[in-house]
């Protein structure tokens, strides 16, 4: 049968928990388009961190790269043919059509807030659904066999991760897995971290906090705990750390352009909130820039990933 006929309303906070625990978010069908502010384009009404444009949808893509190259792949659980897979947070869709392809035989949904880029001519068996996890997910119970979730840490208010994480586990079928992939806007996922990259990484932090989202890296050091706490067994964990400058060969220069492109992108709202000029922004990412290849810095990731119980 088509996904669309095991849509469910969600009429509670995430997970179906008592509303009252968490505050009730508006439908994600009223979610306001991106207004600009200075040249770049953001969500309002929403904690999200990061824009929602032409140059995101660049930069995602390019960061999709990177991580699949840093992983060898697309996903590190142990999946074999699953029917029915979910990407939470899916941003441009590249890693849900990637795996429309790698299993033609599943059917494939990216999940987001908004559709960012409309690839012309997406996999069959490929298909975009406009929801919010903070909501619930728009489908039914034990439907999916994997379940991803990628880099949300600047988009989930620290506090809903667990109900989060529950959420996802939902929807994931019996045996099924989930896999999520976090990294922080903390300064100590920089090691060594210079001055300038202390500085500039702790105003992204406190910007984070003043929205409710994760400043220390609690949630990349949670995720298996969260997986844990929602039942789920084989809970496996990757610490993964990533060169950031020339210094770490190709990888390394890919990263730090990642790392650059996603700090511009948010230095107009860091300077608006610290009262500090834009350019005063990108001149310590300048000087961050150059530490990573004095310090060889490199930048934390976590992966975890694990397996839902079968049914008894």
């Amino acid at each position: 049968m088509p996904w669309w006929l095991f849509r469910r309303r969600v009429s509670k906070g995430v997970g179906g928990s008592d509303p009252a625990a968490q505050p009730m978010r508006r439908s994600v069908g009223e979610v306001a388009l991106p207004r600009l502010r200075g040249h770049r384009r953001y969500l309002d009404e929403q904690p999200y961190l990061l824009p929602k444009d032409l140059g995101e949808v660049n930069r995602l893509d390019f960061q999709h790269y990177v991580l699949r190259t840093l992983l060898r792949g697309n996903y590190l659980a142990p999946i074999e043919q699953p029917r029915r897979i979910l990407d939470v947070g899916c941003g441009t869709g590249q890693w849900a059509i990637e795996l429309a392809q790698q299993f033609p035989q599943a059917e494939v949904i990216g999940l987001d807030l908004l559709q960012v880029k409309v690839s012309s001519s997406p996999p069959a068996n490929y298909r975009f659904v406009k929801g919010d996890v903070l909501d619930g997910l728009p489908f039914e119970s034990n439907w999916f066999d994997f379940v991803h979730q990628r880099l949300l840490f600047l988009a989930i208010p620290l506090s809903a991760w667990p109900g989060v994480v529950q959420e996802l586990v939902r929807v994931t079928s019996p045996g099924g897995w989930i896999e999520l992939v976090e990294g922080s806007s903390s300064s100590s996922n920089f090691a060594p971290a210079g001055p300038a990259t202390q500085q500039l990484i702790g105003l992204i932090g406190q910007l984070a906090a003043l929205r409710g989202l994760d400043s220390e890296g609690q949630v990349m050091r949670s995720l298996d705990r969260y997986l844990l706490e929602a039942g789920l067994i084989n809970v496996q964990r990757y610490p993964i750390e990533i060169p950031v400058g020339e210094w770490g060969g190709r990888l390394g220069s890919l990263m730090a352009i990642d790392v650059c492109e996603g700090i511009k992108a948010i230095s107009a709202p860091v300077a608006a909130r610290f009262g500090l000029s834009e350019q005063e922004v990108l001149d310590l990412l300048d000087q961050a820039n150059h530490e990573w290849n004095e310090l060889r810095t490199s930048y934390s990731l976590a992966v975890a990933c694990a397996q839902k119980p079968a049914a008894s």
